[in-house]
């Protein structure tokens, strides 16, 4: 396996589901850093600070749909607004069962998938290992 920090941004109001996407990180033994933000502003805002002090940008992004401010499809609109070239793996990671959402998060170039919560530790490490693999 590649050593690597993989970068891990989460984007959710829910503390509960944050919590338990920290506890599945622990129990992959990958070296993941995990940072969460409660909504897309805030996640907006650290990500034009991470890009102003020339830090570097989350590997993986989760994001609910539905959270307070900015919700995950308001994040992704002022996300691409960036342009941002680095390639950042991006999920929609939502509670929602309607399929308009699903087939919403394809029509975004940088989203890479949907995934329906609660989030596996099978999941996680899919999406980790695709990125040590880059």
């Amino acid at each position: 396996m590649v050593d690597k920090t993989v970068n891990l941004l989460v984007i959710d109001d829910d503390d509960i589901n944050i919590f338990i996407i920290k506890k599945i990180v622990e129990k992959t033994d990958y070296d993941v850093k995990m940072l969460s933000k409660n909504n897309g502003q805030q996640a907006i805002d650290y990500i034009k600070e991470l890009i102003e002090n020339h830090a570097e940008l989350p590997h993986l992004m989760l994001i609910d749909i539905n959270m307070p401010v900015l919700n995950g499809w308001e994040f992704i609109e002022a996300f691409e607004s960036l342009n941002i070239q680095t390639p950042i793996d991006m999920y929609m990671l939502s509670s929602s069962v309607y399929e308009n959402d699903i087939e919403k998060a394809k029509t975004y170039k940088t989203i890479k998938g949907f995934i329906s919560k609660p989030l596996s530790i099978e999941k996680l490490k899919e999406l980790i290992n695709d990125i040590l693999s880059k």
